[in-house]
C-alpha cells in the first residue's frame, strides 16, 4: 500500500528580465492527496502506410529506431499507438486498404467477404513491436467507412454514412450496423493475431471534407451509431474490452461541441469512454464537458506542425525575439508547452502526435513527423521535439494521476508572476512521484526536491534543451529523503522522479 505523500522542489536564486525570482527561490510542492485526471499515456499513428518508413530500413537501424520509440528505461518510452482502420479499395499512393473492397451481394443484409492480408498498411507489425515493448494502448480509428457504404459512393470526399439520422438518403439502404461489423471485425482480426486493440474510433476530422478518406459527421450522428456500435461489441463479447473513443474533431471547440450533443443523448452517453480530439483549428482553453459519474477521458489523438519545414530545432531564440509564432511551431520547447498546457488546462489523459516516421524521398520537406528517415541511406534523422515527449513520457506512466503542484517561495508565500516555471506533477501507480519543469526563461533555474514520499528510496532526473536530449542529470538522495538535483536550463525541460 502506497500512503499519500508531499514533495517539495524547492528552486534557488532563479532571476528572469522580465520578472525577477526573489532571492531566496522558488517552492514546487505537490500534493498527492490533490488529484486530477488519469494518465492513459502519449503516442501516435503511422497510419497512411507510414510504417513502412520503419519497416524498409536496414535490420539494425530499424530495431535501434523502434528501441528509440518504446523502451520506457532508454528511449521515448510511447506507450499508444493509434492505427488507421483501412477504407480504401486499394493501396495506390499511400492509402490504407480496406478489410471489405467490395460490397456484400444482397447490400447491408449481406454477408461480408472480409480479406485480412496480415500487413494493415504496416501497421501490424509496428504494432507487434510495440506489444513486445510492453505498449498495451491500441488505438484503431477509422476515417472513413468503405465508398459503398456512404452517400457519395467513396471513402474520400467526405459524403455521409447511409442511414445517418439527418442524412442523404442511399438507394442501397442503411448502412450504419454493417459499419459497425466492419470496426468490429478490423478488432476481431487483430485479436486473433495477438494483438489486443483497447480503443475504437469510427471517425477523424469529422466536420472536414478531404480529398483522402474522410467521412462526415456532426454530434447527433456520432450519438445515434455510438449505440449501434456498443450493440454489436455487446453481440461479439466485447464491450468490456474495448472502449469506444469519438470524434476526432479538427480542434478543441468543435470537438467540445460534439461531445455535448452524445452528453445530450441520455442512451448514448454512458457507451462512449473516451473523447478525442485534435487541435489544427481551435486550442485546449477549458477541460472537454463529460457525464458527471465516471467521466469520460480526454485524449488529443492527433496533432503536428502541418505547415513548417522540416526542423531539428529546440528553441528558435531570434523567432521567440521576433514573436514569430509560425517559425516557433515546430520547436521542441513549443512542445513541451502545447503538452504541459494539454495536461493542465485540458485535464487531456492522452497527447498523441501525427505520425513519428516519413522518408526524406517524398516528405523529407515538411515537419509532420518526429523522425525523418532516409531509406536510400538507411538512416534516420530525430526532431527535438521527440524528447519533448519524451520528458513527459519517462515521468508519467500509463495508470499515473495528475496531482496538484504550487508555486511559492521558500517563504512558503505565492510567488505571483515571478517564476519562469510551467510545472506538473504526477503520482504514478509504482508509487513513484515525479515533477516536469518546463523553464521559459534565459536563464538555468536550480532546484532541489525534498521528498516525503514513503520508503523513498532513489531518485532520477535528465534534462533536454539545446545540446541535451533526455540527458540523464546525477542527482543523490540523503538519510532524510532529501534529493539534489541540477538545474531547469534556459528554455528547457528537467523531469525528476522520486522512486520508492
Amino acid at each position: 500500500m502506497h500512503t499519500l505523500s508531499t514533495l517539495v522542489v524547492a528552486g534557488l536564486a532563479a532571476v528572469v528580465s522580465a520578472a525577477p525570482a526573489p532571492a531566496d527561490g522558488f517552492r514546487l510542492t505537490v500534493d498527492t492527496a490533490t488529484t486530477y485526471q488519469t494518465i492513459d499515456g502519449f503516442g501516435f499513428s503511422e497510419a497512411f502506410q507510414r510504417a513502412h518508413q520503419i519497416i524498409d530500413l536496414p535490420e539494425a537501424t530499424r530495431a535501434a529506431l523502434v528501441d528509440l520509440l518504446f523502451n520506457a528505461t532508454s528511449g521515448v518510452g510511447f506507450s499508444i499507438l493509434r492505427n488507421g482502420i483501412g477504407s480504401s479499395p486499394n493501396s495506390t499512393q499511400d492509402w490504407m486498404n480496406t478489410i471489405e473492397p467490395d460490397a456484400p451481394a444482397g447490400g447491408p443484409a449481406g454477408a461480408p467477404h472480409y480479406v485480412w492480408d496480415g500487413r494493415d498498411s504496416g501497421q501490424f507489425w509496428v504494432a507487434q513491436q510495440a506489444a513486445a515493448y510492453g505498449v498495451k494502448t491500441f488505438y484503431a480509428d477509422a476515417w472513413s467507412a468503405p465508398g459503398f457504404m456512404k452517400n457519395n459512393s467513396d471513402d474520400a470526399g467526405g459524403g455521409y454514412l447511409c442511414g445517418s439520422p439527418g442524412a442523404p438518403v442511399c438507394a442501397s439502404g442503411d448502412w450504419r450496423k454493417a459499419y459497425a461489423e466492419y470496426l468490429v471485425e478490423n478488432v476481431q482480426l487483430y485479436k486473433e493475431h495477438g494483438i489486443h486493440i483497447t480503443h475504437l474510433g469510427f471517425l477523424n476530422e469529422p466536420d472536414l471534407t478531404t480529398a483522402y478518406a474522410s467521412m462526415l459527421m456532426d454530434g447527433a450522428m456520432a450519438a445515434d451509431f455510438i449505440k449501434i456500435l456498443h450493440a454489436v461489441l455487446a453481440a461479439h463479447g466485447l464491450e468490456k474490452q474495448v472502449h469506444i473513443a469519438c470524434c476526432d474533431a479538427t480542434g478543441w471547440a468543435t470537438q467540445r461541441n460534439m461531445s455535448d450533443a452524445i452528453l445530450r443523448d441520455a442512451d448514448a452517453a454512458p457507451l462512449v469512454d473516451v473523447f478525442t480530439t485534435h487541435l489544427y483549428t481551435s486550442k485546449v482553453d477549458a477541460p472537454l464537458p463529460t457525464r458527471p459519474q465516471q467521466p469520460q477521458h480526454a485524449w488529443m489523438s492527433e496533432y503536428a506542425d502541418l505547415g513548417g519545414n522540416w526542423s531539428t530545432t529546440w528553441f528558435n531564440a531570434a523567432a521567440a525575439a521576433a514573436n514569430d509564432t509560425d517559425a516557433l511551431k515546430g520547436d521542441g520547447l513549443t512542445w513541451a508547452q502545447h503538452l504541459h498546457t494539454g495536461l493542465t488546462t485540458g485535464n487531456l489523459s492522452a497527447f498523441l502526435w501525427w505520425v513519428a516516421t516519413q522518408d526524406t524521398q517524398t516528405n523529407g520537406n515538411n515537419n509532420e513527423k518526429l523522425v525523418l528517415v532516409d531509406l536510400a541511406a538507411g538512416t534516420y534523422t530525430v526532431a527535438k521535439r521527440l524528447w519533448a515527449f519524451a520528458q513527459f513520457s519517462r515521468a508519467a506512466r500509463p495508470g499515473a494521476v495528475r496531482v496538484a503542484v504550487k508555486t511559492t517561495g521558500v517563504d512558503g508565500c505565492v510567488a505571483k508572476g515571478a517564476s519562469p516555471l510551467r510545472t506538473v506533477a504526477f503520482h504514478n501507480a509504482d508509487g513513484s512521484v515525479s515533477v516536469v519543469a518546463i523553464n521559459d526563461g534565459a536563464v538555468d533555474v536550480s532546484i532541489s526536491v525534498r521528498s516525503r514520499v514513503a520508503n523513498a528510496v532513489s531518485a532520477e532526473a535528465w534534462a533536454t534543451d539545446e545540446t541535451r536530449d533526455l540527458e540523464p542529470v546525477a542527482v543523490t538522495v540523503d538519510a532524510r529523503g532529501d534529493v539534489t538535483a541540477a538545474a531547469v536550463p534556459a528554455h528547457g525541460v528537467l523531469s525528476v522522479i522520486v522512486r520508492v
